[in-house]
């Protein structure tokens, strides 16, 4: 069983199968990513094809949790690129500290690295007791996961480095205690976090922010995905607000590029009125 290719047309039917069955929408993905994850899929579950996948999927309902482990992109870092998180502290914040309450999105919050360590910012800067962080995904164990804040121990020499990066004023040790094998943030960070379900793909936009992270997940999108995603984050911002992206994304050749000024490198702030077109 070591053949495992499989045309565009059967990949196509597969995700519409998918969406139809569970609801969850991969059909705007970018190909050459899922057409990757499908095949380590197809290996996971001992399936020649496509076709036995989804008949097992069928027989054994049960087995999509596991399915939606290789669908979506679990891959994160506390501090990831710790240079975002220092532009942050030095460009966003002081505008951050004009509001009275603060609300932020991390859209595609993976098992919640991201999140924690934007609240772990906002701590050092006296700004997290006004917050409230919404972490969203769409795989409903990552959520659990995050929500749990529990990290195997010997991630965090890498966390503790990136934090330092980053501009980091204490210890990262000062917000994690060992416990239950791993290391658990501590319960300051969770409290102004709350993380929940949300699909950039089908849902909308559910409050109004003053800060939208969405970082390193455009990338996995194709082009139409990538334009409704960055409608949606746009939509959320106040004016003002501000969006940050991943390293290899930008908003150059979007449509929604009007509505926005580039403040730094992948940190961008909604201004009022968009440039008026030309005549």
């Amino acid at each position: 069983m070591t053949n495992r290719s499989f045309g565009d047309a059967e990949l196509g039917l597969f995700l519409e199968s998918i969406y139809l069955t569970y609801h969850y929408d991969f059909r705007q993905y970018a190909a050459v990513s899922l057409r990757r994850r499908v095949s380590a899929a197809l290996l996971h579950f001992h399936c020649a094809t496509i076709a036995l996948l989804l008949e097992r999927l069928r027989d054994e309902p049960r087995l999509f949790a596991d399915l939606l482990r290789f669908l979506t992109v679990q891959v994160s870092d506390m501090f990831r690129d710790p240079t975002y998180y220092a532009a942050l502290r030095a460009t966003v914040v002081p505008y951050l500290r004009t509001y009275a309450s603060l609300k932020i999105w991390v859209a595609g919050c993976s098992l919640g690295e991201e999140a924690y360590s934007l609240a772990i910012v906002l701590l050092e800067e006296g700004l997290l007791e006004r917050t409230l962080i919404y972490a969203t995904d769409i795989n409903p164990a990552s959520l659990r996961a995050a929500e749990e804040g529990v990290y195997a121990t010997e991630r965090f020499a890498q966390f503790s480095n990136n934090y330092q990066l980053a501009g980091g004023r204490a210890s990262l040790s000062d917000y994690y205690t060992a416990a239950y094998g791993g290391a658990v943030l501590d319960r300051r960070l969770k409290k102004a976090i709350v993380f929940s379900d949300h699909s950039l793909a089908t849902d909308s936009v559910f409050a109004e922010m003053q800060l939208v992270s969405c970082r390193n997940v455009l990338i996995y999108f194709d082009k139409e995905l990538q334009e409704r995603a960055l409608g949606l984050l746009s939509e959320s911002l106040c004016r003002k607000g501000f969006l940050g992206l991943g390293l290899k994304e930008t908003l150059r050749f979007s449509r929604h590029a009007p509505a926005f000024t580039e403040l730094v490198a992948r940190i961008y702030q909604k201004i009022q009125c968009p440039p008026s077109k030309p005549s």
